[in-house]
């Protein structure tokens, strides 16, 4: 007998995440809403899924954030449900791992059938490549999960400084510009005043490091160039 799919559905409108839940069940699926993010944090941690629907604007937990922190918990597909249809905020979606993006309001058969299609794509997935896991020295970013660790111990990153780390990471040893910090992790042009918003970013990264290992400056600021990662024994970079 064919396992039943076990659907995450979050919106903090209820009727909304109970009328997705009703449509799955009648195709067979398993569905539980939540309402809130925190909701199916808690959820998560206690129950295994196969397929996440998620509400962008909701209060507290957004769906960006709870997106990122499901991804520290288990690896299972993403669907974006959301009123905001712009194409920033769809980027910023598939950027933190979604695989799909559907806007309010939606069309029912429409919405199951990408369910199905992400279910059967990830029943047909290969194992993951180890290309997703970068390590720079004591540091390692997962891109797939979207999990960072300094010495195994977990770095509670917000989406940006996820994404500033990931593109340090994969230059480590080299200097990358606030330009391309900007522009990798916001997809937006950079201007003097995202020189600023770089630096505040960098700031709070180095400080979330320092929590864990403060013996050492991880990221250095590499005068009139960007800010560089430092490698360590078993990387490319240099070793401190």
């Amino acid at each position: 007998m064919e396992k039943r799919a076990h659907i995450l559905v979050v919106d903090d409108e209820q009727a909304i995440a109970d009328l997705v839940v009703n449509l799955l069940v009648a195709e067979g699926m398993d569905a539980l809403a939540c309402y809130s993010g925190q909701a199916a944090l808690d959820m998560l941690g206690r129950t295994p899924f196969d397929l996440a629907i998620v509400d962008i604007m909701m209060p507290g937990i957004d769906g960006f954030e709870l997106c990122v922190r499901m991804r520290q918990m288990m690896d299972i597909p993403v669907i974006f449900l959301s009123a905001k249809d712009e194409e920033a905020d769809q980027v910023v979606g598939f950027t933190l791992g979604a695989e799909d993006y559907v806007t309010k309001p939606f069309r029912p058969r429409e919405l199951v059938a990408r369910v199905k299609a992400r279910l059967r794509r990830r029943a047909a997935a290969p194992a993951p490549a180890d290309a997703t896991l970068i390590t720079a020295g004591a540091i390692e970013v997962n891109l797939r999960t979207h999990l960072a660790t300094l010495h195994g111990e977990p770095l509670h990153l917000t989406p940006k400084e996820f994404a500033i780390l990931a593109l340090l990471a994969q230059s480590v040893g080299s200097p990358v510009s606030a330009a391309d910090l900007f522009e990798g992790a916001w997809h937006e042009r950079f201007d003097d005043a995202a020189a600023n918003t770089v630096m505040v970013h960098i700031r709070r990264l180095r400080k979330k490091l320092a929590a864990i290992d403060a013996s050492t400056a991880f990221i250095e600021t590499a005068w009139g160039v960007g800010y560089k990662l430092r490698g360590g024994p078993g990387t490319d970079g240099h070793g401190a």
